[in-house]
């Protein structure tokens, strides 16, 4: 059926997932109010015109829409398009696969294998906006130095001149192809930072702004738009000739440097206006899937908001996060991980290990040691884990130890999680999985600190300060510990989780 307004009574036992994935810790909705506009703002990270229930339906549009809960009630709202209800598919991942199959059928292709294989290292936070060849490479012969294994090496903001004038800056990189042929030849891929913003008092501007190729507001002038760095032009990527202009300077970078790849900042909602005139009528939601469309061309990529584009070979990280132990930082990397793969963002990535926020590390003396590592551990079996405060120079002995150890274990699981990968590329599952997706009957559908990786792998990251034990749900089944114990399901167990080790279990066939 479909409509331009939906109310579905939710009854008892029934809980819904999606609309945005910044939403994940409100996941499931059910009994609490919830109110999110899906066009007017994803809080910094990705969303999808889908709710999904465990009781087998779902609601698609192929527009943003507005819903909330209130008084037992799921209330959906059209913001364009029609508003189509599903019933009948059984569970949380019939609903899915039928959405999945209907509306956003994989495309069968994975982004680079190595993002998956080992740690990845984002520089960020080590060099905030200062990198330089020598910091760079200085990071990466330290990665190595530690024992971990080489991966995709992310250089991020202010390597390059002015915004949108995509070149090297030449004083920080004397000699930017030397630089990445030896970060080649020591084994990682090396990916720049991008955004769609071009200064406005740069060459690059005075070139583009006559050729119609950036946004203009709704009086026809070219749109300036605030960001966390400024004022800045901005590249309307409804319009082919603008794409076509970016799509050439990116290949250049990997033409004349061998740049492997582009972290594909921005692209928020709110640095769009529903009135702004496109070249393509467009509101902000077809403006931020404009952006995330540039980055299918690049098997090596990363964004960090994106609209629709679901079963797409993007990788989806999730939004900077604070050193922080509650729902602004570790406690929210699985509920929204969870909701990224729900929304069919498979391949999806956490936020940089401590945290992505740079203020938390302004004052590195005030690090929490335990909470870093719990971080490591955490990402260790996501589809992704990413470094960028380097645990080897921030913390030491046990602290560092474990962190390089979590980093291990994922690189020692790297083929498997590839592998895995590469099935849900073509099967356009998640890869991390919400319990309830795997375990229908097990009655786990509010279970937000533990996660299946693939159908096999149950994980359960501790994410208390001071803990060292916590209380995992075993489905059933024979599971087999990483700590050799047999666990026979299903149980819920309180399980030894001393700081050195990240609970995980295998399924036994």
């Amino acid at each position: 059926m479909s409509s331009k307004r939906l109310e579905i009574p939710v009854s008892a036992g029934e809980y819904w997932w999606g609309g945005s994935v910044a939403e994940g810790q409100h996941m499931p909705y059910g009994g609490k109010p919830i109110q999110v506009d899906l066009s007017v703002d994803l809080n910094a990270n990705q969303g999808c015109p889908l709710l999904l229930s465990n009781r087998g339906s779902y609601v698609w549009s192929e527009e943003p829409f507005a819903f909330r809960v209130e008084n037992g009630t799921l209330i959906v709202e059209s913001r364009g398009g029609d508003l189509i209800r599903s019933d009948g598919h059984g569970s949380l991942r019939g609903a899915y696969l039928h959405a999945s199959r209907t509306y956003f059928p994989p495309a069968g292709e994975l982004p680079e294998r190595l993002l998956f294989t080992a740690p990845q290292y984002n520089l960020w936070i080590e060099l905030m906006y200062e990198p330089t060849q020598d910091k760079v490479l200085r990071y990466a012969r330290d990665v190595l130095a530690a024992g971990m294994a080489p991966g995709v090496i992310m250089i991020d903001d202010n390597w390059h001149e002015p915004y949108g004038t995509w070149e090297f800056h030449s004083g920080r990189f004397p000699d930017p192809k030397a630089m990445t042929d030896e970060l080649h030849a020591l084994g990682f891929r090396v990916m720049l930072w991008v955004c769609p913003f071009v200064s406005p008092d740069s060459m690059t501007f005075r070139e583009l702004e006559p050729q119609g190729v950036l946004l203009k507001d709704k009086d026809g002038q070219t749109a300036l738009r605030r960001w966390w760095n400024g004022v800045s032009a901005v590249l309307d990527c409804t319009n082919e000739a603008a794409v076509r202009w970016i799509w050439d300077r990116l290949d250049r970078l990997q033409r004349e440097y061998g740049i492997d790849g582009f972290k594909f900042d921005a692209g928020d909602l709110p640095f769009y206006e529903p009135d702004d005139r496109t070249a393509v009528p467009a509101g902000r939601n077809a403006q931020c899937e404009a952006w995330a469309k540039v980055g299918l061309r690049y098997r090596l990529n990363e964004y960090r908001a994106c609209w629709k584009l679901a079963g797409q070979p993007l990788v989806q990280r999730l939004k900077d996060k604070n050193h922080r132990w509650d729902g602004n930082g570790l406690a929210s990397l699985i509920p929204e991980g969870i909701a990224q793969g729900l929304l069919g963002y498979s391949f999806v990535c956490p936020d940089m290990i401590g945290g992505g926020s740079y203020l938390d590390f302004t004052d590195e003396a005030r690090l929490d040691p335990e909470l870093f590592v719990r971080y490591a551990q955490c990402s260790a079996l996501f589809p992704m884990m990413q470094f960028s405060a380097a645990p080897w120079r921030v913390l030491s002995g046990e602290y560092a130890a474990c962190c390089i150890e979590a980093a291990r274990l994922h690189a020692e699981l790297g083929e498997e999680i590839a592998a895995l990968a590469e099935q849900c590329a073509a099967s356009g599952e998640p890869m991390l999985r919400h319990m309830a997706y795997e375990f229908p009957e097990a009655g786990l559908e509010e279970a937000a600190d533990q996660f299946m990786l693939g159908g096999d792998i149950l994980v359960a990251p501790v994410v208390t300060k001071g803990a060292r034990s916590r209380t995992v749900a075993f489905p059933a089944g024979t599971w087999l510990g990483d700590d050799g114990s047999v666990v026979q399901g299903p149980a819920r167990l309180e399980v030894e989780a001393p700081l050195s080790r990240l609970p995980w279990y295998r399924k036994q066939a």
